[in-house]
């Protein structure tokens, strides 16, 4: 079955459920829209499906910043009420409030 109803928003705060990096959603596809090349290189056991959302972020980790894209099932909500240092986040996002970024503009 097929899940239409994604379950964060964009400008939350998330965090992968094994992964040391959190960062904020700016887009989400509502299934797998990513390369054959992206999803095979992802060992096997570990592989998500692909009939779920999958969000884009604009991620970090201790050490760098960069574009990361997760299923949902690999993805928790970030409670920390900490604000992500992404270089990048004012182009899309206002200022953290209330433990999320607005946007600056609708998107379609």
């Amino acid at each position: 079955m097929l899940k239409t109803h994604a379950k964060y928003h964009l400008g939350q705060v998330v965090r992968h459920r094994t992964h040391p990096f959190r960062g904020v959603v700016f887009d989400v596809d509502a299934i797998f829209s990513n390369t054959d090349e992206w999803y095979a290189a992802i060992p096997e056991e570990s592989r998500p499906k692909k009939e779920q959302p999958f969000y884009h972020l604009l991620a970090e980790n201790a050490d760098n910043y960069y574009v990361a894209y997760v299923s949902e099932q690999n993805l928790v909500a970030d409670n920390s009420g900490e604000p992500v240092d992404h270089p990048d986040l004012h182009d899309l996002f206002g200022d953290f409030e209330d433990g999320r970024y607005p946007l600056h503009f609708h998107l379609n």
